[in-house]
């Protein structure tokens, strides 16, 4: 964590730490120590950018989630989804996967057959955004939106496409379950943005380029959480992508816990005890058509 000085917008940095999912590598940046959310975001990571030879990919065999929202972003490449309500959808880039996990849902991530055997870059951000208390035990939803379907705002230099949430006067379809800012950002050289103060948490995720917020540089690979209220500017000194994310402030704590997340410990303890029994004859978490392969329940 920086602590801020009397004149920054800058509330916090969060630089992206690498993590090693099996040969593939991401940079984690949310959830930290320090800063569990930002707005109902509780989870933040960006996949490569990576180039897999043929043979290698993506392989995240059917694993549990409650509590949450998943929502997968590609800048590259493709993912094949499945889940236990049975949906089967390839994302693609601009595209939005929205799951709904609530009272529980069961879900793979994969390398499209056709790129495994050819080979394929693959660079993307993978969100998680908490549900509000009185909705962490809805029934599960997927929901795919193409690309096409999401609002675009064009400023000077700068190109926003409105993944979630309302901003810039926009409001993507995405069904979101408390005041949500998501945003893609992609600046010419020179373009000077300023970040919308409709939010009341808000966060800049510089994904590449040079980009200076307020005046100060944050490189690729880092999270600023910006000042509540503050006047924002974000200025790029070369052509460079930016993630915006924030919204409301969730007034509950949050357990995390692997891909668990709730308000309630005694109930990520549940869904352990629950996902022990994936398989059996009445488990709550429903198979994943097509899956015969799932992650154990880890043991730490």
């Amino acid at each position: 964590m920086t602590a801020p000085t009397a004149s920054s917008c800058i509330l916090d940095r969060i630089a992206g730490r690498s993590r090693d999912l099996g040969g593939f590598s991401v940079r984690r940046v949310l959830p930290i120590a320090h800063r569990k959310l930002v707005g109902p975001f509780v989870f933040f990571d960006e996949m490569g950018p990576a180039v897999f030879t043929p043979g290698g990919g993506i392989d995240v065999r059917p694993h549990p989630h409650i509590g949450l929202a998943t929502v997968t972003y590609l800048f590259e490449g493709r993912i094949r989804h499945r889940d236990s309500l049975g949906s089967l959808q390839d994302i693609t880039p601009g595209d939005v996967n929205w799951m709904t996990a609530g009272r529980g849902i069961v879900h793979s991530e994969r390398t499209h057959p056709d790129d495994l055997a050819n080979g394929y870059a693959i660079h993307g951000i993978q969100s998680w955004v908490a549900l509000p208390a009185a909705d962490e035990e809805i029934e599960p939803a997927f929901v795919h939106h193409p690309a096409a379907s999401l609002p675009r705002v064009q400023r000077d230099g700068a190109r926003l496409s409105v993944i979630a949430g309302r901003a810039y006067g926009a409001q993507s379809p995405v069904a979101v379950r408390s005041p949500t800012l998501y945003v893609a950002a992609e600046l010419d050289a020179g373009a000077v943005l300023p970040v919308c103060g409709e939010h009341e948490e808000r966060a800049v995720y510089v994904v590449s380029g040079a980009v200076e917020i307020g005046g100060e540089a944050v490189p690729p690979g880092e999270l600023a959480v910006l000042v509540p209220g503050a006047e924002v500017t974000v200025t790029a000194r070369s052509a460079s992508r930016l993630m915006l994310l924030g919204g409301a402030r969730l007034p509950e704590a949050r357990t995390v816990w692997w891909n668990l997340v709730s308000t309630r410990p005694e109930r990520i303890e549940q869904a352990k005890a629950d996902w022990l029994r994936y398989g059996e004859a009445g488990s709550p978490f429903s198979a994943v058509p097509g899956e015969h392969e799932f992650i154990p329940l880890p043991s730490a």
